[in-house]
């Protein structure tokens, strides 16, 4: 594992709400701690004084507050939060003013790795995936009504899971209602949950059954119904609530008497489960509570479950289950252990420890993945490279070899010298021939032979420093196999625009180790935000960044363009790229573009030639 990561775990629920993800946050948080990672939890808070001091400290100097969370984990409120009025649901507030502090933090932190916890949106979860420039991981916990009321935000929702690098699910049920509503790979790393403190009960011979009432109300009416069938004597029974809850008026008298309704107020959860020796999950699969029942196999308590696909997948074959709503066979079940308890096993995979261990590897694979754990040249060819001359380049440009561009290759080369470039890259869409005559026609001037090729399936690739045409219509996979058998360079252009033909994000993925740059500019992308996701990709990544104008007219040359060291092939050139610099002076959009159309599209064919004829002409006289 490599020492000293930065890692942020996020959670959408206020730190102080103990809810199960924060509680696990929290105890994953203070493991990696103490294994020498750097640690920031960034969650909503309830104290407005706690979000005060956290803004304070993320406008000081970054590393030494990354310093300050060595050793443990330092909490930084991103928010306050508003309570709701109290109803049957277990979210008693909503956050607000979070999105400003989350970004704060993640453009501010030097962070690795950013893990956030159900980040459906909205939430600071959410919020975290939009402006994360960090490897982005995501654990998805229990399959509640938080997936289904993310369909309200699906869209959204879909958009920002595009950005995980790896997605984590905690149980098998969790993955499967996620697979229906976000496609996508998931890996499942089982929950964790360490021994509760247990309460000794000298001397007394009744049996305690505990439920935490954090399900639905349904399932605390079947817990009640369930107790009528137990005998009068032997037993007594603990509710559990966030909430303050009365006890029913219509109890019977010895439910009354045997039956203790406690809430936050009065009690922690821990404290009322260390003291059970049966506790009851009678949900119905809108709001399980999977992490409590992991609490009590941990601590030796005997778990009682409905059988619904997450309890049953942590209980396994020798579980005492019931089926959902059946008060007869819960009360059964009661009234055996009250007779007599039965064994419990111990449960190793609940170790903390095996938890943070898988998480590590995560992490690690990652990590492994980013492009600064390349070998960079020689030593003679940086020194060589020292001593070149500074160029400005292009490396996105198209000719009348390409079917949406009219530009003659004479006009491009008498544009690009006049605009003071001194290499360019020629990539017409799936030709080469264009480079290639370039290539034999340039004076003063470095050409690079390359080709924009479309995939079959999977947008667009450029390979750079080719010898001859490569295909259209081949696999990702295929397209760069034949770039790097001709000993050229892979670099994907306008990787996240949507209005052009790009890889997914899963596509560019799985070709990442074989991909040599990335193009984070292209002038032509109409809607910002796309340039800024290929930024954020680049940077979690650490690749080598390339820019280009995507010039379809002469006008557009030199838009956007490179500072770099002149070079000599493409060992030279990607050595040089990695210490180059974007210069943007992009030309307007609708400018160019109005140009590109009247030059292929709004010209008759006659008028379209002699316009050619003409440009032809002019580059001639002006060389």
């Amino acid at each position: 594992m490599p020492e000293g990561l930065a890692i942020a775990h996020v959670s959408p629920f206020a730190w102080e709400a103990r809810t199960e993800v924060g509680q696990q946050i929290e105890r994953v948080s203070h493991e990696l701690a103490s294994r020498g990672h750097k640690v920031v939890v960034l969650a909503p808070s309830e104290s407005s004084a706690l979000v005060r001091k956290s803004r304070a400290l993320l406008r000081g100097d970054p590393a030494q507050l990354l310093e300050s969370a060595s050793g443990a984990p330092l909490v930084l409120a991103v928010g306050e939060v508003l309570p709701l009025l109290a109803s049957g649901r277990r979210s008693s507030s909503i956050p607000i003013d979070i999105s400003r502090t989350v970004e704060e933090a993640l453009t501010t932190l030097p962070l690795d790795v950013v893990h956030v916890h159900e980040p459906y949106a909205p939430s600071a979860a959410s919020s975290a995936l939009r402006n994360s420039r960090a490897l982005n991981v995501a654990t998805f916990h229990a399959p509640t009504e938080r997936i289904l009321g993310a369909q309200l935000a699906a869209p959204l929702s879909r958009l920002l899971f595009n950005r995980l690098d790896t997605r984590i699910t905690s149980y098998h049920a969790t993955r499967e209602l996620l697979q229906r509503f976000f496609p996508g790979e998931y890996k499942i790393i089982g929950p964790a949950s360490d021994p509760l403190p247990r309460a000794t009960k000298p001397g007394e011979r009744e049996t305690t059954l505990v439920m935490v009432a954090d399900e639905e109300r349904a399932a605390l009416r079947l817990f009640l119904r369930a107790l009528r069938v137990l005998p009068d004597e032997g037993w007594r029974a603990v509710v559990y609530t966030r909430r303050q809850l009365a006890a029913p008026a219509t109890l019977t008298r010895v439910l009354r008497e045997r039956v203790t309704f406690l809430s936050a107020r009065e009690s922690s959860p821990e404290e009322v489960l260390g003291g059970a020796d049966v506790a009851v999950f009678a949900s119905e699969g809108l709001w399980p509570t999977p992490g409590v029942l992991a609490q009590t196999l941990a601590s030796g308590i005997v778990p009682i479950a409905s059988r619904i696909p997450v309890y049953d997948e942590l209980l396994g074959a020798g579980g005492l289950m019931f089926e959902p709503g059946d008060a007869q066979t819960l009360g059964a079940q009661l009234a055996a252990a009250v007779e007599q308890l039965p064994a419990t096993a111990a449960h190793p995979e609940l170790a903390f420890g095996r938890l943070v261990d898988e998480l590590e590897d995560v992490y690690t694979g990652l990590v492994a993945r980013r492009h600064d754990h390349r070998p960079r040249a020689s030593a003679s060819v940086r020194a060589k490279l020292a001593k070149r001359p500074l160029i400005d380049v292009d490396l996105h440009m198209h000719t009348d070899h390409s079917y949406d561009c009219a530009t003659p290759v004479e006009v491009l080369l008498a544009e690009a010298k006049a605009r003071g470039l001194g290499a360019i890259a020629v990539t017409d869409h799936n030709e080469v021939s264009g480079a290639l005559e370039a290539a034999g026609k340039a004076v003063g001037i470095k050409v690079i032979v390359a080709e924009e090729v479309k995939t079959a399936e999977q947008g667009e690739v450029i390979g750079l420093f080719l010898t001859e045409k490569i295909a259209k219509g081949m696999t990702l996979q295929q397209t760069i196999a034949e770039i790097k058998r001709q000993g050229g360079l892979v670099y994907v252009p306008h990787p996240f625009d949507r209005m052009h033909s790009v890889p997914d994000y899963e596509h560019l993925l799985a070709v990442l180790d074989d991909v040599d740059a990335l193009e984070v500019f292209n002038p032509r992308i109409a809607i910002p935000e796309f340039n800024e996701e290929a930024v954020r990709f680049a940077a979690k990544y650490r690749m080598t960044a390339g820019a280009g104008s995507d010039a379809h007219v002469p006008q557009g040359l030199g838009s956007v363009r490179i500072r770099m060291r002149d070079f000599d092939g493409p060992e030279e050139f990607l050595e040089s790229l990695r210490d180059a610099d974007i210069l943007r002076n992009p030309a307007s959009l609708l400018y160019v573009q109005a140009l590109k159309f009247l030059q292929t599209k709004a010209m008759p064919a006659s008028a379209q030639r002699a316009s050619r004829e003409r440009r032809v002409r002019r580059a001639g006289r002006g060389a």
